[in-house]
């Protein structure tokens, strides 16, 4: 029976970590970041527990806004990066002067993006798609985002070996000349 219990509640504790829940309290503001990839559609949904005056914004490192909400207790987002960018996603709540103690509002925010945050289920009906060809589109889709990852790590990696291997040649100019300079003031 035990056993049994614990599988039920895999589940339940798998889908609770794909999301993030904090205090947010009053005239105060917490903000979210993530580095997202040039391309990848990014999906969200929240829920503020308390009805008072709180807004919603989400901008990029340049600070364009790619989502508002004043007065947001609920609701979903959507948008598709244009850029490898830094993004944003900030709750500022405000309460007006003499209202008295007001207690912190609960936050749950759940972002996905890449393939994850793809519906399946609607392209299937749009499709006509089987369920077998469903999870094959999402294999596809996975190791497609898999490989893309891979060239984006190995176009870095490249980057950084060209940074160093530039460095080092300076270093080699610059070392030994600074020697001479110290062995001839020594002399001196």
């Amino acid at each position: 029976m035990a056993r049994f219990a614990t599988l039920l509640l895999i589940p339940v504790l798998i889908e609770s970590v794909l999301s993030i829940s904090f205090f947010l309290p009053v005239n105060s503001r917490k903000c979210l970041r993530e580095e997202i990839h040039k391309d990848v559609l990014v999906t969200g949904e929240y829920v503020i527990s308390d009805e008072s005056n709180t807004k919603l914004k989400i901008t990029d490192s340049s600070g364009h806004i790619l989502y508002s909400k004043e007065d947001a207790t609920k609701g979903k987002f959507a948008f598709t990066t244009e850029d490898y960018d830094m993004f944003e996603v900030c709750f500022e709540s405000k309460s007006p002067m003499g209202t008295g103690r007001i207690p912190d509002q609960l936050v749950n925010l759940d972002m996905k993006h890449g393939v994850e945050a793809k519906n399946y289920e609607e392209i299937a009906k749009v499709e006509k798609l089987k369920p077998l060809e469903v999870e094959l589109r999402r294999m596809e889709d996975l190791s497609e985002s898999i490989v893309n990852d891979f060239a984006y790590m190995k176009r870095r990696e490249e980057e950084m070996r060209d940074t160093n291997g530039k460095k080092r040649t300076v270093l080699m100019v610059v070392v030994p000349c600074t020697s001479l300079t110290w062995t001839c003031v020594v002399w001196l």
